[in-house]
């Protein structure tokens, strides 16, 4: 156990966190998501939700200032309908840590997917909120003084 850091980032994702460079991206996926099918690094988060798992990363990890879209979920696919709670409860953890964040954009089913592809990791969550999966990027670390 360390101390100042959440005891929901296993070794395993705290260590793959600071290997993520620049731009790179990290898939918070909820259960239904097919992770394993999609990439070779893919974590297990059995059991937490993705808002609690974003109180934990979110001080550890600076958003891309660079990009227009830092945060990005699934949209729905026609004749589906989201839930707002979903998007309502992971910007309060976002707006905690990176209040200057931008919107949290939207793509399509299949665009989602490919991005997923090209993640440094996919973290397979307990979340069970339908297009509950999130893309964050890695933006540069702030020097401290």
């Amino acid at each position: 156990m360390l101390k100042g850091i959440s005891p929901l980032l296993s070794p395993e994702l705290l260590a793959t966190l600071h290997r993520m460079g620049h731009g790179d991206e990290i898939v918070l996926a909820d259960a239904h998501f097919p992770g394993e099918t999609f990439s070779t690094h893919t974590l297990r988060a059995d059991g937490l939700g993705i808002a609690p798992l974003l109180d934990a990363i979110l001080p550890l990890l600076e958003l891309d200032a660079y990009v227009p879209q830092p945060l990005l979920m699934m949209a729905a696919v026609e004749g589906d309908t989201l839930d707002p709670e979903v998007e309502k409860r992971y910007r309060e953890s976002i707006d905690r840590h990176a209040p200057d964040a931008p919107s949290i954009a939207r793509l399509e089913r299949f665009a989602f997917y490919d991005r997923a592809r090209k993640a440094f990791a996919v973290v397979m969550t307990g979340e069970l909120a339908k297009y509950g999966n999130i893309i964050l990027k890695k933006g540069v670390t702030p020097a401290t003084s």
